[in-house]
């Protein structure tokens, strides 16, 4: 049985000591978390638009909302400064971890919810224009950046990964205060998905959901599995094989000889006080996960270390040339290699 934790017992805890606790003991309560005043705003958007619907909301391991299932999954590390510390360090990244950016995918994930509330996916306009939803998710997809089929809302043109995702984002562009849709995707062949997602919900004013299953699927509440074994699983599943990087490269970006006190600086040194802006700026580049980035910088920091490299130039220039090699690595790795983003 879960034992009733109170946050003062974990959150002083070393990492290691952390990444031991059981996800049902931490007690994590979504209306005593920052979380809660984004899941009020969306609340507000979505009565704003005349709709009834309010989907429930839960901490889970990820963000997500079951199929059939008119509600939404909220990462647990969103629950407290401390867990999005832990998840920073761990990923690289805190996906939703800022206010906007938690809007974004709260956005995005009510689309699945709604939908599930009425099941409109079974309705022949929304396959005609979105496809088949039952079409087995793909475990990678190969978007096409330049496509106007499509609106843009989450990174990685995720609209093109499967009809559900296509529906999602459509309303999410559609849910936003002050988007002018209309206006930007003016010229746009996805502006007919919009005009169909307004007119959809339009006929949903003031209507209640037939479907009403208050049901929360895997809640860290119930969850025996420790925050270790969470994140041994995720990291395996967004990693990749880091490429060979070549000596060679590292040589013309660093010097092998101190140069005065800038060139005192160690490249190893440098990378990684630099690893987490370069992870997330090279993953908006690539469409590659941070943490498969970091793999690629930390195989960098140990052939530095090896070969005693050190910066002998502007630290911003510096920045650069590194961000463009670990770019074209990557991109060379998915090219040959996957070439696809997962999902």
């Amino acid at each position: 049985m879960p034992r009733d934790h109170k946050q003062s017992d974990w959150v002083d805890l070393k990492d290691d000591e952390l990444l031991d606790m059981r996800f049902c003991d931490l007690g994590l309560k979504l209306a005593e978390s920052p979380v809660q005043p984004c899941v009020e705003q969306l609340y507000q958007e979505l009565a704003d638009k005349g709709l009834k619907f309010r989907p429930h909301c839960w901490f889970g391991e990820e963000w997500f909302s079951p199929d059939g299932i008119p509600g939404i999954g909220i990462p647990f590390f969103l629950a407290h400064k401390r867990l999005r510390q832990l998840e920073q360090r761990m990923m690289f990244e805190v996906e939703g971890g800022t206010y906007h950016s938690c809007m974004k995918l709260l956005r995005h994930e009510a689309g699945h919810a709604i939908d599930s509330a009425w099941r409109l996916h079974k309705r022949k306009p929304w396959q005609r224009l979105f496809g088949d939803f039952r079409r087995p998710y793909p475990d990678y997809y190969s978007p096409r950046p330049g496509s106007k089929n499509y609106v843009l809302h989450l990174d990685w043109w995720y609209a093109q990964s499967h009809p559900a995702e296509d529906f999602a984002e459509t309303f999410a562009v559609w849910l936003k205060p002050g988007s002018n849709w209309q206006r930007d995707y003016a010229q746009w062949p996805a502006v007919k998905k919009l005009n169909y997602v307004d007119e959809l919900m339009c006929s949903l004013y003031g209507r209640t959901a037939p479907v009403r299953c208050r049901q929360q699927v895997e809640p860290v509440s119930r969850l025996n599995k420790t925050l270790r074994e969470h994140y041994q699983q995720r990291r395996q599943s967004y990693g990749i094989d880091v490429p060979e990087l070549f000596d060679v490269e590292l040589r013309r970006l660093f010097s092998a000889q101190p140069a005065g006190s800038k060139g005192r600086r160690t490249a190893a040194a440098l990378l990684r006080r630099l690893q987490p802006t370069l992870c997330k700026m090279c993953a908006r580049w690539t469409g590659e996960y941070p943490y498969a980035i970091a793999q690629i910088m930390q195989e960098m920091i140990l052939r530095c270390r090896a070969l005693r490299l050190y910066v002998d130039r502007d630290e911003e220039e510096v920045k650069l040339d590194v961000a463009i090699f670990i770019s074209v690595q990557t991109l060379n790795y998915l090219h040959h290699v996957r070439h696809r983003i997962p999902m």
